[in-house]
């Protein structure tokens, strides 16, 4: 069974930085789609990042220059690099990983962007 934990939220200043983290068991990471999507109170869900094989990363514009998605295949692991914070960042953050036969999330982490 594929399991997906996030860890890395917080409460942080505008301006400051967060490193979101998803451990991944059950499955590798080879051939597969990661990403992290959020999902703001009394907003829609969006999808913040991807990274696909072949080092294909996708961001949501809002995010673009502060944001990178990265992976440790060694460790199974892979992460969502946050700088330059915005309280309209505030969010849960679900990891998820895609490939052929696995649709996988995680249970969220919270992102709190205050003063």
């Amino acid at each position: 069974q594929v399991h997906l934990v996030e860890s890395g939220g917080g409460l942080v200043q505008p301006g400051e930085s967060l490193r979101l983290s998803c451990t991944v068991s059950g499955t590798t990471l080879d051939y597969a789609t990661m990403g992290w999507y959020r999902r703001a109170p009394g907003k829609q869900g969006e999808l913040v990042a991807t990274l696909s094989t072949g080092s294909d990363t996708f961001y949501e514009d809002s995010v673009k220059g502060r944001f990178v998605i990265f992976k440790d295949a060694a460790e199974n692991k892979y992460y969502l690099q946050m700088n330059s914070l915005k309280p309209e960042d505030t969010a849960d953050y679900y990891c998820l990983v895609q490939k052929t036969g696995v649709d996988a999330w995680g249970q969220g982490t919270l992102v709190t962007v205050s003063s």
